[in-house]
């Protein structure tokens, strides 16, 4: 399909939008029409039967390290909480290759794609000798593929050595961190809603970088008119560290940094006090939940219905695949349901409030809000998958079978208007080889 061909997505089993119930029409990578019952398109447009499927607006991935995908399981680093499991992992990553990224990023977008996902993110934040270029090696892979991204350029400066946890080897100095950043804004950051590669600025998280770096990113980031991310209040030995760092609570610290603004999203959110969350919606930002993550290391749970009742945006993110162990953000979002409606009850958290926080939430994080819904005017990012799996046999509403019965696999995705993903496989990409690729640089780099 070209970008000028109209295609109508036709009388969809379900779709998650009101008034669409015969589906809708996209063009040049935008929904120009939304087909009621009853009706036919006004556009003329080439028909995809979609009889079999349930439409969703592409999911939307707010939190990733792509290159953790080569250290999922990793046995020094089993059954331990957030920063014993940093100081086990991190020697392995100090050795990360170019070649090995490329294969990390290639099986981390793959997975992602084949789950529905239509927009990522990721937090690259080590840069070990040989790697300085691991931004653009992921955009190449992004560009390769057709997944739409918003590329973290991250940072340490704050080595074992300095007082924080990363070594050495994998630490910059800020000004090679501050160069880099505007290179790769200068070099790649596209504007506009059909833009298809965006990049922000993301210290990896105050027990890894200086205060002057957080601060110097910030300025950046408003100078180049781009967006902040970092990590914050995902464990209570964080919020230790900054009281006994910097003598004050991690938001407190953020807002002395210049960080607390409508730039900012934040992954993980979990120890934010109730009198701090009308702070973070009344500044903008916006949180990234990591279900999977988070009960993995049992960093805690991210009260997301109560930041929500503040005001604060709530994206979804898989988070890395060394702590989930998987990039499957259709699994993460029936992790994120599970895990609220466990914290709320029954009345307080659906199916379709999971669906939200992975499409019109996760689009507030990114700060597109051309992405994230199926309406007319907004981007033609779409997932379909079918119901045609043993766990689907015997349910009635297909959206909730999505989310109850444990979805995994899209059979159909569409960015930008263009087809991604067709029969539950990846255009022109081998899995087999990819899988071998970068189980052979897992092996390699773990050795």
């Amino acid at each position: 399909m070209t970008m000028s061909e109209a295609v109508w997505i036709k009388d969809p089993m379900a779709i998650l939008a009101d008034g669409a119930e015969r589906g809708v029409v996209v063009a040049n990578g935008a929904i120009v029409e939304l087909v009621p019952s009853g009706h036919e398109p006004k556009t003329a447009a080439k028909p995809f039967e979609a009889r079999d499927h349930v439409v969703l607006p592409g999911l939307i991935n707010t939190h990733h390290h792509f290159f953790q995908t080569l250290t999922r399981a990793v046995p020094a680093a089993l059954d331990r909480e957030l920063f014993p499991w940093l100081k086990a992992l991190y020697p392995i990553w100090a050795k990360l290759t170019p070649e090995a990224l490329d294969a990390a990023v290639t099986v981390a977008m793959a997975e992602l794609m084949l789950s529905g996902c239509t927009t990522t993110t990721d937090h690259h934040y080590v840069f070990p000798k040989g790697l300085e270029d691991g931004i653009d090696i992921e955009v190449a892979v992004a560009q390769r593929l057709g997944i739409r991204t918003l590329l973290t350029r991250g940072s340490m400066n704050l080595s074992e050595r300095d007082g924080g946890l990363p070594p050495d080897s994998v630490v910059q100095d800020e000004d090679t961190i501050l160069a880099d950043s505007k290179r790769l804004v200068d070099r790649y950051h596209e504007r506009g809603p059909a833009a298809m590669t965006q990049v922000a600025l993301a210290p990896c998280s105050p027990f890894s970088v200086t205060t002057a770096l957080m601060r110097s990113t910030a300025d950046l980031a408003a100078t180049l008119d781009v967006r902040l991310h970092t990590h914050l209040a995902e464990t209570e030995d964080e919020n230790k560290f900054c009281q006994e760092l910097y003598g004050c609570r991690p938001l407190d610290y953020l807002e002395d940094c210049g960080w607390l603004n409508s730039r900012t999203w934040l992954a993980h959110g979990i120890h934010f006090t109730p009198e701090e969350m009308p702070r973070l919606a009344k500044g903008g930002v916006s949180i990234s939940h990591c279900a999977c993550s988070n009960q993995t290391l049992a960093s805690g749970c991210c009260p997301v219905c109560d930041m929500e009742k503040a005001g604060v945006s709530i994206g979804l993110g898989v988070d890395g695949s060394a702590s989930n162990d998987e990039s499957n953000l259709m699994q993460e979002v029936r992790a994120a349901f599970l895990l609220q409606r466990a914290r709320y009850g029954v009345k307080a958290v659906s199916h379709k409030d999971a669906l939200r926080w992975a499409t019109k939430g996760s689009a507030a994080c990114v700060g597109r809000p051309e992405l994230g819904e199926i309406a007319v005017g907004k981007r033609a990012d779409l997932a379909l998958f079918k119901l045609d799996e043993l766990r689907f046999s015997g349910h009635g509403d297909p959206l909730a079978a999505l989310v109850l019965c444990g979805a995994h696999r899209a059979d159909r995705v569409m960015v930008n208007g263009r087809w991604t993903v067709e029969d539950g496989a990846i255009p022109g990409l081998d899995l087999a080889a990819l899988m071998r690729r970068h189980q052979a640089a897992a092996r390699k780099l773990q050795s």
